[in-house]
Formats: C-alpha cells, structure tokens, sequence
C-alpha cells in the first residue's frame, strides 16, 4: 500500500486508472471504515482512502484540534483490509489558498437536522468532498449510513453537478451491545460507553412503534427525546424523515428513516435506523 501527501504523488500515483474507488475518512479508523473500504473493494480498483481533518466542516467550539490524529494506525489497518492507496494530505495542500469558493448547501437542508446545531458543517463537508472528487477522479465513492445526511447532501452534489460518481452506501457497523461505531466513542467516560446505548434503544423504540402501525410520528419522536433527555442527555433532535428526501415523514411513506443526536456529557453521538413499510 502506498502513502502520498501531495496533491502531485496523488496524481502521479493514479495516472491512467480508470475504475478508481475512493473512501474519504477523517481517519482514527474503526471496522466500520474498514467495512466501507471492502465495499469499495467489490466495485472498484485502485481503491483510495483519504484521512484528512477538514477544518472547514468544523465549527467553533468543535472538536478539530482534539480531534484524533493517528494514521499509523489508520494505515496499519487499511493496509490488512487490502486497501491501495492512502492520500494524507496537510491542511495547506488542501487548501493552499484560503478556501473563498465553497458549495452552498441549501439552507433547507443545511440548517435542518445536524444542521441546525452545526452551522456551516454541511457546506464544508460538500467542499472538501468535491476537491476530493476532483483531485481523486473516482469511479465510485463509498460513505457511511450512520451519517445519513451527509450521504444525502453527498448524493444531491453529484446529481446537481452532474458529477461522474457512483455513490454506494455502507451499512452501520453496530458494537454487540447495538453502539454505532464511530470515531467519537472514544471519547465517552467507561460509565458513559454503557449508557450510550440508550441513543440506538431509543431510536429502534420509535422504528418498532411505526412497524406496528403507530403514525404519529411527531410524538414518537417527542417522547423518545423525553427519555433521553430524562437520562442524563441533552438531545438535538429525534425525527422521523422520508428516506428518500429527508423531508418530513408522511403516514402513507414506505422508506422512512428515524434520526437522532444527542450529547452524553461532552461526547456528541448521532445515530438513525432505517424503516421499510409494505405498500
């Protein structure tokens, strides 16, 4: 496996590749970023993993300079799980100038859901992926469900620009105890590990009530965030959306999903369970 820094090793490495398929990661990888490489794996070669911290999707007060820094370890594994290429670059070979041109999310979308409680987090996901995109030429990228809004934005960029993309979707790799894997577990307390399984237990609770025939949507969300709240988290939001458009969530819908972020001391975890109805 190979390691570049440069936008120039990037290129030069990848001349004349033409089913390239990329993962882009913020490294302190787990399984589950391990699982989205196999899945690129199956559709693509080369396959390109990037770690790279982007500033741009943080917000003030955010967790980028404490954010995990270990690409030893990252390389390690995605060298086990078959992966070719790994693109590491430094903040300024990203963004040797100061980054003025960015995509606008439409506030519909950027300010909803995660949105509302990050300001600008989505229009700086879009732009780092396009640069990605760009300097990569993937056949095929692959993200995560577990950040199910980003995976829509992600799809709505490469539809609305035409981009040559394919984006597939990987499953959430969940802990025994129904956890979502996620580079921020690590920094939950050995008390708050145990009790941040309440997130996913509350979210399944509002999937089983709709596959019982409960469409009240807006209470089952409701009364899931009373008992979050109950327990110790201060919740953003617990909805029910359409799985297609993220809009809210109708009676008659089929594909819905139900989404939730929360904060266990100072850990924000996020999570959601997809829904498919009979027609």
């Amino acid at each position: 496996m190979q390691v570049v820094h440069t936008v120039a090793a990037l290129r030069a490495a990848l001349a004349g590749a033409d089913r390239t398929a990329c993962v882009p990661t913020m490294g302190n990888l787990h399984a589950g970023h391990v699982s989205l490489v196999e899945l690129a794996k199956r559709h693509g070669a080369p396959v390109v993993a990037s770690i790279f911290v982007n500033p741009l999707q943080f917000g003030a007060g955010e967790d980028f300079e404490r954010y995990p820094r270990t690409l030893d370890a990252d390389c390690a594994r995605l060298a086990a799980a078959g992966c070719d290429l790994v693109f590491a670059p430094e903040v300024t070979e990203m963004y040797p100038v100061p980054q003025t041109y960015t995509i606008a999310v439409p506030a519909a979308l950027a300010n909803d859901l995660c949105g509302a409680f990050r300001p600008g987090h989505f229009d700086g996901v879009a732009t780092v992926v396009l640069k990605l995109f760009n300097l990569i030429q993937p056949r095929i990228a692959v993200f995560g469900k577990k950040d199910f809004q980003q995976l829509h934005v992600i799809r709505e960029l490469v539809r609305q620009f035409n981009l040559p993309v394919g984006i597939l979707a990987g499953d959430t790799l969940r802990e025994t105890d129904g956890l979502a894997m996620s580079s921020r577990n690590g920094y939950l307390s050995p008390a708050e590990r145990i009790q941040a399984t309440q997130l996913h237990r509350a979210l399944a609770d509002v999937q089983s009530a709709i596959e019982r025939g409960e469409r009240d949507f807006d209470t089952l969300a409701a009364t899931a965030a009373r008992h979050l709240k109950m327990a110790g988290w201060r919740v953003d939001y617990v909805a029910v959306r359409d799985a297609e458009t993220l809009a809210a969530a109708q009676p008659g819908g089929t594909r819905l999903v139900v989404l939730g972020a929360a904060t266990l001391g100072t850990t924000r975890l996020i999570d959601n369970v997809e829904i498919s109805l009979p027609t």
